[in-house]
This record gives C-alpha cells, structure tokens and sequence, in this order.
C-alpha cells in the first residue's frame, strides 16, 4: 500500500488535518503501514498538486483541513480494483531469522521469547478491538466492517507469529527438533 492512497482512503471517510491524518494514520494502520508526520505532510502537498484532494477549511496556527476530490475517489478505487497487490512483507522479525545463527543460544532463546510475547500481545489487543466491534461498540458502518476484517487479518497473523516463534526457540535449541517435519507447538 502506498502512503498516496492510505492518506485518500482516510479523507474519503471525511475531511481531516494533516495532524489529525498522522494520528488516525497511526491508530488505523500503524502496525500495517506506519508513516511519519513530515511524509504525511509531503504526501498532502503531491495530493493537493495532483487534485486529488483540496482544502477543505482552515483553522488556528494555518491548519488546513483536507478532503478527497471526485478525481482522488477515482483514483483509490482504481487502486482498490485494478492494481495488483504488492504481496512483499517487509518483517524485520524474519530478515533477523536469517542471521539467528549468528546469536549466542541464551542470546537467541531470549530474544524468541520476547517476540512470542509481543505477537501473542499483539493479537490479544487486536482481538479486543474485534470483541469491541463486533459489540456494536463501533456501529456497523462499512469502515467498521472493514477495520473489523482487516483487525481478523491481524489477528491470525499475529497468532502465526507468536506460534512461530515458539517453534523456532524450540527447533534452535532442541537437537531432536532439527527434523523438518516436526510440526510447530500450539
């Protein structure tokens, strides 16, 4: 996902401030796609450029509120529909994995330890959020729903994490584990 179209899909929801941007940015998608203030801010600038969204009003200290334009919703749901996806992971967990024999054993089991318990946290609050909304605490609108798919995608993908990084302190300090078959802890 680009920055371009993360930025037009929160203004096509309603008209926002950079700052208040960077902080739904961050609440929405930070774990999946973080971004700082100053891209987000540069970010506005091409949109604004491009016509893909214009100022919506102004308030203290020169703060502009944005919203998309016809041509910035055109140009997201021609990203949502007709680009392909870029199915890269960028995990810095996994490029770690590569070097883990690099690492002293207690080095390594602890280091395992810590992201089993930061995956396993990680799923357990984005299943509170998913308990939340599928309460209604949220209504039932269609970013709700769509937030509520994407927290399940969050979900099961940070239990796979948790699960694999069990296995791998497993595997990295038990000989016996070293045949390939063995099937991962749950």
């Amino acid at each position: 996902m680009s920055l371009r179209h993360g930025l037009l899909g929160l203004l096509a929801e309603r008209p926002a401030s950079g700052y208040d941007l960077a902080r739904r940015f961050q609440e929405m998608l930070g774990q999946v796609w973080p971004a700082q203030h100053p891209q987000i801010y540069s970010e506005l600038s091409r949109l604004a450029q491009a016509g893909l969204i214009e100022v919506d009003s102004h308030g203290p200290r020169q703060r502009k509120a944005y919203r998309i334009t016809d041509a910035g919703l055109a140009e997201v749901r021609r990203w949502l529909t007709e680009d392909e996806v870029d199915h890269t992971v960028r995990l810095e967990s996994l490029l770690r994995a590569v070097f883990f024999w690099l690492m002293e054993p207690a080095e390594l089991a602890a280091h395992l330890e810590r992201e089993r318990q930061f995956f396993a946290a990680s799923a357990e609050g984005l299943r509170e959020l998913a308990i939340a909304k599928d309460r209604g605490d949220f209504g039932s609108s269609p970013q709700t729903q769509s937030l509520r798919v994407t927290a399940e995608a969050g979900i099961r993908l940070y239990e796979a994490l948790a699960t694999w990084a069990e296995w791998a302190a497993n595997h990295a300090t038990d000989p016996a584990a070293q045949d390939a078959t063995r099937e991962p802890t749950r």
